[in-house]
């Protein structure tokens, strides 16, 4: 074998123009696989980065009005949603995992002792932060004792804390919402966030929902309405959406999705509307958005990796054409091995290892100059839903079994063609 290793290394050598011509397509078809795996791997961690800043697989719920007739009721009844009915939601369904109720207020007057602002002020139970994404820059989370004691604490969003500090830091400041004195226990880091149902987390002050209840209550709805619930499914809901989606035909928006159905179940119960009655409560699930964007970003990922797998088959053709024109050339060559004893393997095993190491070397070469090029961008300022060019561990190892599928197949088949010749014909073979 190593007499076989250092003859094929000779052999290509000795062709060396030849040699690197017919690398290029292999080198070029495993920088096209790397590259365009790793682009695909970026878009995806990207994309989920951004779904996070909201929080992954929640759902908002809000009141609506009945479009139908049930219990004796009449149709056009407002539904508006209470604490109640969010602890109600936590006791029967089974669905749920974590449930907050939330209440807002718009156009709050907000003053520091260095500036003022107008800001939208959410109050929210502890359990809020783990459904939602609030990281802090610095500070502390809210906690059941904020809750009990009705503490006037608040966590500020990153721009309105900007305006009302400026590079200042809030911790332990005092801000007055409406004339009534806050104080800063954290502030959110800066959220880069495409989606919101209320407005964006960088503009809004959070207080605990004991001191919201108390201190600025809804105006435009009956004494301890809720602007919304939030509820997280648990984990085997969300694995359930895939073949929900697969089994039902139809407008998406027309699906009953399995958290909506069971937790408009729970309310129509309570407020006496139809459980079929879509318009009674309104809810915006994004685990769809998270699996229509996961299926889209999968899409991608698959299309790239074609063109790159075909674009390696193509520079695989290539060393198989170069491997038997150095058949034909070296027919004479092989018929005085096999006078001088080579057998059929021997010969075969020459050729194979020759297109073999071809392959591979162009590969590797490949590989690392496709490594560098992700570094190099890499460096460059990056879009919000592209999280640069991040090749994984399993996008790394389907690209190596890639490329020695492709050299085992190249090389087999003109290693055969050589093993296969007669010696008297190869013999009398003149170019």
């Amino acid at each position: 074998m190593k007499e076989a290793i250092l003859q094929s290394l000779q052999n290509l050598r000795a062709n060396k123009l030849r040699s690197c011509l017919t690398m290029f397509g292999i080198l070029w078809g495993m920088i096209s696989v790397v590259v365009l795996s790793a682009t695909g791997e970026g878009f995806r961690r990207g994309n989920d980065k951004v779904l996070l800043e909201l929080g992954k697989n929640i759902g908002i719920v809000w009141g609506g009005r009945t479009s139908l007739q049930a219990g004796g009721e009449r149709a056009g009844r407002e539904i508006e949603l209470t604490l109640d009915d969010a602890r109600a939601i936590a006791a029967e369904s089974s669905m749920v995992a974590v449930v907050s109720p939330e209440l807002e207020r718009g156009a709050v007057k907000v003053k520091s002792a260095y500036n003022s602002a107008t800001a939208r002020v959410s109050g929210v139970e502890p359990q809020y932060q783990e459904i939602r994404t609030i990281e802090l820059e610095y500070g502390r989370n809210f906690a059941w004792q904020d809750e009990q004691q009705v503490a006037r604490v608040a966590i500020v969003g990153f721009d309105v804390c900007e305006q009302l500090f400026g590079k200042r830091s809030a911790l332990g400041e005092t801000v007055t919402l409406n004339g009534m004195p806050y104080t800063v226990v954290g502030k959110i880091r800066k959220k880069k966030q495409d989606s919101n149902y209320s407005g964006p987390d960088n503009s809004k002050i959070f207080v605990p929902f004991a001191a919201m209840t108390r201190d600025l209550p809804r105006r435009d709805a009956a004494p301890g309405t809720l602007s919304d619930i939030i509820v997280t499914p648990k984990d085997w809901v969300a694995d359930q959406l895939p073949s929900v989606l697969n089994d039902r035909t139809g407008r998406i928006e027309d699906i009953d999705w399995p958290l909506e159905i069971n937790v408009r179940g729970i309310l129509a119960r309570r407020h006496g509307f139809d459980p079929v009655d879509k318009q009674a409560i309104a809810m915006w699930d994004t685990s769809l958005n998270t699996l229509m964007f996961g299926r889209m970003i999968s899409h991608m990922k698959q299309f790239f990796t074609i063109v790159g797998i075909v674009t390696l088959a193509l520079g695989g053709i290539g060393v198989m054409n170069i491997m038997l024109v150095a058949v034909k050339e070296r027919t004479r060559e092989i018929g005085v091995r096999k006078a001088l004893g080579a057998t059929t393997g021997h010969i075969q095993r020459q050729f194979f290892l020759e297109g073999f190491f071809l392959t591979m070397l162009s590969g590797g070469a490949g590989m690392l100059v496709a490594l560098g090029l992700c570094w190099l961008v890499n460096l460059a300022p990056m879009p919000d839903r592209f999280s640069g060019m991040v090749l994984s561990w399993q996008a790394g190892v389907f690209s190596l079994l890639t490329l020695v599928a492709i050299g085992i197949v190249t090389s087999t088949y003109p290693a055969r063609r050589a093993a296969e010749l007669p010696p008297v014909e190869a013999l009398r073979f003149e170019m």
